[in-house]
């Protein structure tokens, strides 16, 4: 991977910002950003057959569909486009949950992000079903055994893939394995894991994928993906003219076709970030291998550094994890270094980043830390550059 020619597709990073803020949102190439304003103003309407307008406006639908499931491995037709991750997960929770009731029993974890906890707690609390709690070690950031919490009346295990406050990466296939046991379905968040590593569905062996491409240098909107037979067999609620085709059926309303565009586009520019032949598939799989990487090697660069800063603690120490650290410095207030930093024009966020279950395990309460994500666009000059500033905050 060309480092200097990947930067040079992002126009923000000209403005001279070192960029640590990737896991709340990436910054996005110019390829992107065209691909979008070219789809506004190409005459899109309504999807159909009838007109070449139609037509061009069901193509962007199937194009990004398709991006998708090359990206992760999965089939466009089980592919479904929301405002956010968010929202389809709730959406999902409360088609799933219609079929619970008491008795029933639903598991998530104390490491993901509040969006695959709280849909899955409010839809059980509703149905009269029991939440079981998976834990972490709040030193390591390992997820504890899940085979206590199952039975045979575990509807439902919520995981993530990669935890967006301690970049922790649990073993997911084997959680879904142990899911699958038992009968239950596995929903996965990727959202943190799809921008720094190849992602393979059937692998993972979830159920349910979700992910949302403003993460990975795409536009804001999120992404679910699961085997079409299966979507088959849900209901979720919807108005009575639309579709009820899947995955149509689990789209509300008209689809943002302008950024469905720019989902092709960024998985297109993904595809392209190590040169190559061959499907588009088999190019994400070498890039980001070579994300994965190149990502990999600033990481120690990182965490070397920081190891030689005195008041400097970093939380979490997973064997396996993205490129995100959370660290906080004594005798300053996370939000203190994220304003110092930020005044040296280095952009590394302070919070909990709404997995605020986990901070509070790890005993750092609704405050949590200060967050630097690495990217496939970060340079080891990006790294110095916050090593410096935490040097000067030091004295």
């Amino acid at each position: 991977m060309d480092l200097e020619h990947v930067r040079a597709q992002f126009p923000s990073l000209a403005l001279g910002t070192a960029h640590f803020d990737g896991p709340g949102g990436s910054q996005v190439p110019s390829v992107v950003a065209q691909a979008v304003a070219d789809a506004m103003t190409s005459g899109l309407c309504q999807r159909g057959a009838l007109s070449a307008t139609e037509r061009r406006t069901d193509a962007v639908v199937a194009g990004a569909r398709q991006a998708v499931a090359d990206l992760v491995g999965g089939d466009a037709g089980g592919v479904v486009f929301g405002r956010s991750m968010t929202q389809l997960t709730f959406d999902l929770a409360r088609t799933l949950s219609a079929g619970w009731g008491p008795g029933d029993e639903v598991v998530v974890t104390r490491l993901d992000h509040d969006a695959d906890i709280r849909p899955w707690v409010i839809a059980a609390e509703r149905a009269g079903a029991t939440v079981r709690w998976l834990g972490f070690d709040p030193v390591t950031t390992e997820l504890d055994d899940i085979a206590p919490l199952l039975s045979e009346r575990t509807r439902l295990v919520a995981v993530t893939a990669a935890s967006n406050l301690f970049g922790t990466r649990p073993d997911v296939a084997a959680v879904a394995a142990q899911a699958h046991a038992v009968g239950a379905l596995v929903h996965l968040d990727a959202v943190h894991l799809a921008p720094h590593a190849p992602v393979d569905l059937a692998a993972t062996g979830a159920d349910f994928l979700v992910l949302s491409p403003y993460k990975l240098f795409g536009p804001h909107l999120g992404a679910l993906v699961a085997d079409p037979a299966l979507l088959e067999g849900l209901r979720p609620d919807k108005l009575l003219p639309s579709s009820d085709a899947v995955p149509e059926r689990f789209e509300l309303g008209t689809l943002p076709y302008e950024l469905l565009a720019g989902v092709t586009a960024a998985v297109d520019f993904i595809a392209s970030l190590v040169p190559g032949e061959g499907p588009r598939r088999e190019r994400v799989l070498a890039s980001m291998a070579a994300v994965e990487e190149h990502e990999a090697g600033l990481l120690r660069r990182l965490l070397d550094g920081l190891a030689d800063l005195d008041g400097v603690t970093v939380h979490g120490r997973a064997a396996r994890r993205t490129p995100t650290v959370l660290f906080t410095v004594a005798g300053h207030s996370p939000r203190d270094v994220h304003a110092h930093l930020g005044a040296q024009d280095v952009n590394a966020p302070s919070g909990h980043f709404y997995a605020v279950e986990a901070s509070r395990h790890a005993g750092l309460g609704d405050t949590g830390g200060v967050r630097v994500g690495l990217a496939a666009y970060s340079s080891p000059d990006d790294v110095d550059r916050l090593l410096t500033g935490l040097r000067s905050l030091l004295g």
